[in-house]
């Protein structure tokens, strides 16, 4: 993926956390996506969490897929290990990453597209066999790479720019993840980086899978009249479409809101959010689910913490009983038990 490197240049009065480091040293390249797009201000998010957590640079791995949203990678934590994998592939390298060396912290940034239709079966057995990471789902309804087809995530009845109505069912992702186990579930708004932040300071530091269904306004191709833009956001009216082919310069969507708000888009249109009640008891899944479904039908979609619980004790190194050091550290010879060894487990399967 392409970005442009940025003049590491910092302040000398910039405030520093408990490494010493300021957020620039927490930034990556500089963004080739659209101005205005909702994944620049998830980037923002990401660099302030991490900053705020003093994670050490050279101890966090991020992993994409294909997608604008798996673009994202390459604008935060320029010291960090990276993979960008094949369309949908992304929590398999997780995997293997996190099993091959388990002291890192691993955080995946994904799209509605790339998580939930090809790599919907990834996905799902990430999350049940409780992988340790926090996975990110920039959402917004479409292939943004690919001039805005429906994704698995747009709403009934969504029309696309030249007038066709998506049919088929929305995907979400929080009731999926409620549904499989996951013992972090949350929903924001790009647009919100107040209530973002420490969403994504929590799922790092959760031991096992944490999942953040993020709604991230895409500004390009879908934001025009009878486009529900995503399932995430209901419309009350679209102004005429712009054309494809030209990007209105836009600053990014921000907002704060205490319990629900309308918030107006770059042409004219407006998206219904709600927060999560304060009463609301996130330990409690099958209350969440039926929460957020309920909200669902009525046209909304709530953001905050929707669940947590501890899923430790059957996080993916737990049920393996592997070793507390990394595979990548364990010497070969402990590794490679030899034939003798290896002919006798065998035996056990003939």
């Amino acid at each position: 993926m392409t970005s442009i490197t940025k003049p590491k240049v910092a302040h000398p009065s910039l405030p520093r956390n408990e490494l010493g480091l300021t957020r620039r040293d927490y930034e990556g390249g500089m963004s080739t996506l659209c101005a205005g797009c909702g994944h620049d201000s998830i980037t923002a998010a990401i660099v302030e969490a991490a900053w705020g957590l003093s994670l050490r640079p050279e101890e966090l791995v991020k992993l994409s897929g294909i997608g604008c949203s798996s673009k994202t990678t390459a604008y935060f934590v320029g010291g960090a290990h990276g993979f960008n994998s094949v369309h949908g592939r992304m929590p398999s390298v997780a995997t293997g990453a996190n099993a091959a060396n388990r002291q890192l912290n691993y955080i995946g940034i994904s799209g509605d597209g790339d998580s939930l239709s090809i790599g919907l079966g990834q996905l799902v057995h990430a999350i049940r066999r409780n992988l340790n990471m926090l996975y990110i789902i920039e959402n917004n309804g479409v292939y943004g790479l690919t001039k805005g087809q429906f994704s698995a995530a747009a709403d009934i009845g969504s029309q696309s720019k030249k007038g066709e109505a998506n049919l088929q069912t929305p995907i979400d992702p929080t009731l999926l993840a409620l549904s499989l186990g996951a013992g972090f579930v949350a929903r924001g708004f790009s647009g919100d980086k107040k209530q973002l932040v420490p969403l994504i300071q929590a799922g790092l530091r959760h031991p096992g899978f944490a999942i953040i269904d993020v709604l991230s306004p895409c500004v390009t191709f879908n934001d025009h009249e009878g486009s529900t833009k995503s399932y995430q956001y209901t419309r009350d009216h679209y102004h005429p479409a712009v054309a494809t082919d030209f990007v209105p310069k836009a600053q990014a969507i921000e907002v704060a809101y205490d319990d629900q708000t309308v918030v107006a888009l770059h042409d004219g249109s407006q998206l219904r959010l709600r927060k999560l009640d304060p009463t609301f008891d996130t330990t409690d899944r099958v209350a969440a689910y039926r929460y957020i479904a309920a909200k669902l039908t009525e046209g909304e979609h709530v953001t905050g913490l929707i669940h947590a619980s501890s899923t430790e004790d059957h996080e993916l190194h737990t049920q393996n009983r592997s070793v507390a050091e990394g595979l990548n550290s364990v010497p070969y010879s402990e590794l490679n038990p030899g034939s003798a060894a290896l002919s006798k487990l065998m035996a056990r399967y003939r």
